[in-house]
């Protein structure tokens, strides 16, 4: 009878993060670390912003929520979401891509 407790415990607890929105990324920081100087050039200046297409300040990267990272750049990669740079660079990416970049800024 425990043991089905348990099992129970454990099958709901799985439902309730599956239902949560809180995401488990499958991504590897350790393999991003490498893809990051792409995103460095302007997502690591303090303060930056740019002047194309219009001045826009740069969030930083580094301490956001791994989800919305990945919301990000598939939005910039689906069209969903308007930057000529990040357009364009998000293009390039791959899902594994996608899901490194998040997991090695969550976490940086």
């Amino acid at each position: 009878m425990k043991q089905k407790s348990v099992m129970n415990l454990l099958i709901a607890l799985s439902m309730l993060l599956a239902f949560s929105g809180v995401a488990q990324s499958a991504g590897d920081a350790a393999a991003a670390k490498s893809k990051t100087s792409m995103c460095e050039g302007c997502h690591g200046i303090p303060l930056y912003k740019t002047a194309f297409p219009s001045a826009y300040h740069v969030p930083k990267l580094g301490g956001q929520h791994a989800d919305y990272i990945v919301k990000a750049l598939e939005g910039y990669k689906n069209g969903t979401r308007s930057h000529p740079t990040m357009t364009s660079l998000a293009k390039t990416l791959s899902q594994q891509d996608i899901e490194d970049f998040a997991a090695y800024y969550s976490k940086n």
